[in-house]
């Protein structure tokens, strides 16, 4: 039986597997349909990961129509205990700077009719997110940031917005006066979803604007080219947090669901 220890959904910056050994595709049905493409299974510094894009292979899902039960049920089907999500952001702040990482520890669902969980008719569960992302797999991501040249911002709070569109500055500055720091489209529902899934989840964003309360507003060109001029940084530091993965989890996601059900 295929199973993958780690997972990581590929976003915009981190499109493919190349870092994976005996790599090999694999394509996983889920009672929620199709993943956002097949998964790649391999191997990294001896751990077994799965690789999926959540965007799609060839970039060709925006964020409002990506299928997160799905792709998230496919890691679990897969036994996946850890997901680590790397993104693209804009910045609301004007110290975080395009070109920075950020790391978020809460977030804002500023979303729209997502299908944020897997409770069905009959079993009804209601998890904790006070702290949406692992406490334990933060503590990784800052030890090995310290490794790398490049700024990186903790402790962000993420506004996630439906998308495809960009905000108005009517948007983004309300997000501002909220106390956001950094906005994106896709953590939500996936974090949540890992925490039904009782899987520890942690978010890498890569800034690559200042959002449309700058002067500048942003486009989708500028984006591209910061995480062009950034993807070697940003696979580096994923190595690394790779490299640095303990063996145990030391955290209470695993047991997400045990106050949850009623």
């Amino acid at each position: 039986m295929d199973t993958a220890e780690i997972g990581i959904f590929g976003g915009t910056g981190i499109y493919d597997s190349d870092l994976l050994s005996d790599a090999r595709q694999v394509r996983v049905q889920t009672p929620y349909g199709d993943p956002s493409s097949d998964i790649t299974l391999g191997v990294f510094d001896g751990k077994s990961i799965a690789f999926l894009p959540r965007h799609g292979k060839k970039h060709s899902l925006a964020p409002h129509m990506i299928n997160y039960r799905a792709n998230v049920w496919a890691f679990k089907e897969l036994g996946v205990q850890r997901v680590i999500s790397p993104s693209a952001v804009g910045s609301l702040k004007l110290e975080i700077e395009p070109g920075h990482f950020a790391i978020p520890t809460q977030f804002i669902d500023n979303t729209k009719g997502r299908k944020g969980s897997f409770t069905s008719d009959g079993h009804v569960i209601h998890i904790s997110v006070a702290d949406p992302f692992c406490t334990q797999l933060q503590g990784v991501v800052y030890d090995t940031a310290s490794n790398i040249s490049t700024k990186l911002h903790r402790d962000c709070t993420y506004v996630c917005i439906e998308g495809p569109r960009f905000s108005t500055k009517a948007e983004s500055n309300m997000y501002r006066a909220m106390g956001a720091d950094i906005i994106g489209m896709t953590i939500v529902p996936e974090a949540q979803l890992a925490r039904e899934a009782q899987m520890c989840y942690v978010s890498i964003s890569m800034v690559t604007d200042y959002d449309v309360w700058a002067e500048h507003p942003v486009t989708a060109k500028e984006v591209a080219a910061t995480v062009s001029r950034n993807s070697e940084t940003f696979a580096g530091m994923l190595e690394m947090l790779l490299q640095n993965m303990p063996n145990q989890r030391e955290c209470s996601c695993a047991h997400a669901l045990n106050d949850a059900v009623f």
